[in-house]
């Protein structure tokens, strides 16, 4: 590569340096809220960690961000001049951002006075496209789906996190709610069956 491509290159990456920065900043502040039980303000930190990484998506020239994972696979086209671009070391911070930041939303509002379990759901199923065995979206999931009724669903992905974490005490007491749950809907099933 000539000196003058390389530098070219160099300058094409810096603005996407700078929107990463950004995103993993918020990303960090919206952990420290979360700890520090400040749970409205993390959320707030975390969407704005999530609205830097699309923007950079955007300016990369991929604007269908929600499709998939940030700027995940399969690669666009590379950056017309004066078009930004990343490394593959800043793809790979960019999707591991994004499912930490939904991971984290799900936790926040899991701990919300009046829990929206709708999203939280949504938020896990986003971060189990891209890691299926991720133990922690897989039990969020679980609980959601056993908050809105679906306790077929809710009973899946409580034991296939079971599986990765069987001590887990959590996630034994979900599944006894669960099947709990599914027997009381079977016997009433019966019941107005006869």
């Amino acid at each position: 590569m000539s000196v003058e491509r390389a530098g070219l290159v160099k300058q094409q990456q810096q603005p996407a340096a700078d929107a990463l920065r950004r995103a993993l900043d918020f990303k960090t502040q919206g952990t420290q809220c979360y700890r520090d039980k400040k749970y409205r303000e993390a959320i707030g930190k975390y969407h704005r960690a999530l609205l830097e990484m699309k923007g950079l998506c955007r300016a990369l020239g991929d604007p269908d961000v929600g499709a998939r994972s940030a700027c995940a696979a399969p690669p666009p086209p590379p950056p017309p001049p004066g078009k930004c671009s990343l490394t593959e070391e800043q793809k790979g911070a960019v999707e591991s951002a994004e499912l930490e930041c939904y991971n984290s939303l799900a936790a926040c509002l899991l701990q919300m006075e009046l829990v929206n379990y709708e999203r939280v759901k949504e938020y896990c199923l986003k971060v189990l496209r891209k890691e299926g065995e991720n133990f922690k979206a897989l039990y969020r999931s679980g609980v959601a789906y056993y908050h809105l009724g679906d306790y077929h669903k809710a009973l899946h992905y409580l034991q296939e996190s079971h599986k990765q974490q069987p001590s887990d005490t959590n996630v034994i007491r979900y599944i006894q709610l669960t099947e709990m749950k599914i027997r009381r809907l079977a016997q009433r099933e019966k019941k107005e069956s006869s």
